[in-house]
């Protein structure tokens, strides 16, 4: 493999720390909970799992004048003024503030920067953390140069994909979730990606919380299959091809159902639109459980995603998955076997799978059974103490410690 490119081992050691020496981890991002997002989760997520053996200090974006954030005991915590995100008005990007990340951590050098987001911010803390000679680890979580066509800004995508280029390469590492991720970011001229998967909880995401009363609130009786998709309702998520899906399905199975959890730009002219299809909007916690549970078959049917933290919410809540063959769906799912996925980009297969599994509620149960087995092995604390250990190679023990 090129050394470009690397998996990450392992860990070998019994403990969390391993022994090893406590670290001051700077982590700077422009998203968090309660922002409903797969990288909010994500950072949260392996910030939790970090404080408890290290220092961590947070810098993030205040994303409206009433954010307070979920806060973590023993977390630092800098919020700072954004600015509202282009087409995403409801979201707020970090302002250049290299001058005060600098004085901060002259006062408090942290051991690494993790940089999350690909912002303002997250430039600013590059900047900053060179200059005082302090390793920097960052993110690929969103394909922001792929989302400029959904945009109408297609012209624009050869630019944004230098700007993220020259991001990364300024760093150590640059952390990716999937192998196919990395091999493609290296095609494009990435230096030094290393893949770190993600996590799922599985005992939030379980098929014990199925709710018949919430089934019967969708008009969905016991032996009529209910579709899902859990997504942002944006241009990029490709929705009309998951209500194409179930148009089909409900040719042949007149009792199918399609419910979409999820807010975003486009949802009032979907639901307009649609108004057979029940957008329940947006969902959390053990209401979003609810939601995955009480549902069938699960559609994904985007092509813009890193990795799509969904896909693994719906295998680990007992639901038989349609994607397309790329991101989680390449990394999880045997077709056939646990899920089903489709070349990408091959409409008319995507649309047969679903129909099938709609009319086949054997086959529907039997690769909903095999995927949450799956999620089983993707407990958080291992993908945690892999994230610990990455970190530690980028901070070697100092001389004579």
């Amino acid at each position: 493999m090129n050394r470009s490119m690397t998996l990450v081992p392992e860990p070998t050691g019994a403990a969390i720390n391993g022994g090893r020496r406590r670290l001051h981890v700077a982590v700077v991002t422009e998203t968090w909970p309660p922002e409903v997002n797969g990288v909010a989760m994500t950072i949260h997520r392996m910030v939790d799992g970090l404080r408890t053996h290290h220092d961590v200090s947070l810098i993030r974006i205040r994303q409206g004048n009433t954010d307070t954030g979920i806060t973590l005991d023993g977390v630092d915590t800098l919020l700072l003024r954004g600015m509202p995100l282009p087409r995403y008005s409801e979201l707020r990007m970090g302002l250049p503030c290299t001058g005060l990340l600098k004085r901060r951590w002259r006062r408090e050098r942290p051991d690494v920067v993790h940089i999350v987001t690909e912002g303002p911010l997250g430039w600013s803390a590059v900047l900053a953390a060179r200059a005082l000679n302090i390793p920097v680890v960052s993110d690929f979580h969103t394909n922001f140069h792929q989302y400029t066509a959904h945009y109408g800004l297609g012209l624009l995508m050869p630019v944004a994909l230098r700007y993220l280029r020259a991001l990364h390469n300024r760093t150590r590492l640059t952390l990716v979730p999937t192998r196919a991720l990395a091999v493609e970011l290296e095609c494009q001229g990435f230096l030094r990606l290393e893949v770190l998967e993600r996590g799922i909880d599985t005992d939030l995401f379980h098929p014990r919380h199925r709710r018949a009363d919430l089934r019967e609130a969708w008009g969905a009786g016991v032996d009529d299959p209910v579709m899902l998709m859990v997504s942002r309702v944006a241009p990029e998520k490709n929705l009309p091809l998951a209500l194409r899906a179930y148009e089909r399905a409900r040719e042949q199975v007149p009792g199918v159902r399609m419910v979409v959890v999820g807010d975003g730009p486009a949802r009032k002219a979907f639901a307009t639109a649609h108004p057979d299809v029940h957008f329940a909007g947006m969902q959390t916690g053990a209401p979003l459980a609810e939601h995955y549970a009480s549902a069938d078959i699960f559609l994904f049917p985007s092509l813009s995603e890193t990795f799509g933290n969904v896909t693994l919410e719906a295998m680990a809540s007992g639901l038989a998955v349609v994607a397309f063959d790329y991101a989680a769906a390449r990394e999880h799912i045997v077709d056939g076997r646990n899920g089903r996925t489709v070349a990408c980009s091959d409409d008319d297969s995507f649309i047969r799978a679903a129909t099938e599994l709609a009319a086949g509620r054997a086959q529907a149960a039997r690769l909903a059974a095999a995927a949450r087995t799956t999620t089983l092995e993707l407990d958080w604390s291992r993908i945690c103490r892999r994230y610990e250990d990455i970190l530690h190679e980028m901070c070697p023990e100092p001389a004579g410690g």
